[in-house]
C-alpha cells in the first residue's frame, strides 16, 4: 500500500469510528456549522488546531498560513474573517502562533528564502523594532521564542485594525480578539495577554473613520 492509499484507509477508519461514537454524526455535521471561534494559526503540521483546544469538527473555523501573519492586503485572510464574523457570527478570534516557528526563524536570518521573504516582511519589521531587547536574551532559542511571542501580539493587533472587525464592533456585535502561543515541547497554550473586545482598546491611529465622518 502506498502513502496515498494509506491516507484513504485512515479516512475510512476515522469515518467508521466517528459514526460508532455518535449515531448520525456526519448527518448533523453536514446540516450546519456554528463555531464560536475563528482560529488564525500557523500552517505548521505539528499544531492541529481542533485537537490542541479539544474541539470537534464544526466547532472551530480555521485559517492558517506561514507564521500566522495577518496582512491588511491579504484577501484570503480577510475573506475568512468576513465570513466568520458576518455570517457565522463567531464571538472570538484567536491568533495562535507556536514556539520554534520556522517562518519566524527565517525572518531573523540574513539570507534569501525566495518568495516567502515577501510574506515575512511584517515579521522582519517586528524584529527590527525589538532587535536590541531580543539580542539581549542569552541564547538563540530564547531569542526565537520571544520573537514568536511578539509576532502573535502584533498580528492579533493587526486583526483589530481591519474594517471587518471594527465594523462588527460599531454595530454592537460581541467579538473579542486573543493572542496565544502553543508549546511544541509540552502541548500547552500560553495566553500572551492580548484580549481586545472594543474599539476603545485600539490605538487611535488605527481607528477607522466612519464614512459620515470623513471630510468632504
Amino acid at each position: 500500500m502506498n502513502e496515498i492509499d494509506k491516507l484513504k484507509e485512515n479516512n475510512k477508519a476515522w469515518s467508521e469510528k466517528m459514526s460508532e461514537l455518535e449515531a448520525g454524526y456526519f448527518e448533523k455535521l453536514a446540516a450546519q456549522q456554528t463555531p464560536q471561534y475563528l482560529w488564525i494559526g500557523c500552517s505548521d503540521s505539528r499544531v492541529p488546531a481542533n485537537e490542541v483546544v479539544g474541539l470537534m469538527p464544526g466547532e472551530l473555523f480555521v485559517h492558517r498560513n506561514i507564521a500566522n501573519v495577518v496582512h491588511a492586503a491579504d484577501l484570503n485572510c480577510l475573506s475568512v474573517m468576513t465570513y466568520a464574523i458576518n455570517y457565522l457570527k463567531v464571538k472570538h478570534i484567536i491568533v495562535c502562533g507556536h514556539y520554534g516557528c520556522g517562518g519566524v526563524a527565517a525572518a531573523m536570518q540574513h539570507k534569501s528564502h525566495g518568495v516567502i521573504d515577501n510574506w515575512l516582511t511584517r515579521i522582519r519589521d517586528i524584529y527590527a523594532r525589538h532587535r536590541e531587547d531580543i539580542k539581549a536574551l542569552p541564547n538563540d532559542e530564547l531569542r526565537l521564542n520571544r520573537l514568536c511571542e511578539l509576532n502573535v501580539i502584533e498580528q492579533a493587533k493587526a486583526v483589530t485594525h481591519t474594517s471587518v472587525v471594527q465594523e462588527a464592533w460599531d454595530r454592537g456585535q460581541e467579538l473579542t480578539v486573543h493572542g496565544w502561543i502553543y508549546g511544541l515541547k509540552d502541548g500547552l497554550i500560553k495566553d500572551l495577554g492580548v484580549c481586545i473586545s472594543s474599539l476603545d482598546q485600539v490605538a487611535t491611529t488605527f481607528r477607522l473613520i466612519a464614512p459620515e465622518e470623513q471630510p468632504a
